[in-house]
């Protein structure tokens, strides 16, 4: 438990000790002035009641677990009781139509504290979803550019593929001449060996005649 969260529940200690000592100084009817006590054990009830807030606020902070609501079911204990001395206004000459009702105050600082809460909960709805918002248009451009690259790498490979097929035909080419070469040198040398044999031939014809 934090240090200041420690302090704000010694100062609520302290002035409820106060607040009860006063209410009790209230009954008796022994004080001088008691709208002057009356007035300070008001103030004194707005202070816890700040107090109280402040103390909500750091425990939500904290994230460890909250007496608040048991401080608050005591505070309204000793308002009730504050209440339940000043109706006996005709004994000190207080008005109780001239204070606050303590519980609507409470109800109204517990739904302002719940309004802050709610839009604190949206507020961080909304941070969550810019996030995401974000993530997803930070994910749309890795997809883009790795989209970029692969069209990028299929063109390469559709010119290497175009060079490719542009060496076959070469060499395909290149075939044929040696094929057609090869046959124009048996074609010339089945002719001169042709020429040979009828030279050979028609020698030996001469010769023996």
């Amino acid at each position: 438990m934090s240090t200041l969260i420690q302090s704000y529940e010694q100062q609520y200690s302290v002035l409820t000790a106060e607040i009860t000592s006063k209410i009790g100084r209230l009954k008796l009817g022994n004080d001088d002035n008691p709208d002057k006590l009356s007035r300070e054990i008001q103030s004194s009830f707005e202070e816890a009641n700040d107090l109280l807030e402040q103390l909500e606020l750091e425990y939500r902070g904290s994230g460890v677990g909250s007496r608040v609501a048991a401080y608050r079911a005591e505070l309204q204990r000793v308002r009730d009781e504050y209440r339940s001395v000043i109706s006996n206004s005709a004994a000190y000459n207080i008005d109780p139509d001239d204070y606050e009702d303590w519980s609507t105050v409470n109800e109204q600082n517990q739904k302002l504290l719940d309004n802050s809460e709610r839009l604190e909960r949206s507020g961080k709805n909304l941070t969550e979803g810019y996030r995401i918002i974000l993530e997803t248009e930070q994910i749309g451009n890795a997809v883009l550019q790795d989209l970029h690259h692969q069209r990028e790498t299929l063109h390469r490979t559709r010119s290497r593929l175009r060079e490719t097929d542009a060496d076959l035909n070469r060499s395909t080419r290149l075939v044929k001449g040696m094929m057609m070469r090869a046959i124009q040198h048996k074609v010339i040398l089945a002719s001169v060996l042709g020429v040979i044999a009828v030279l050979g031939v028609t020698g030996i014809y001469f010769y023996v005649t």
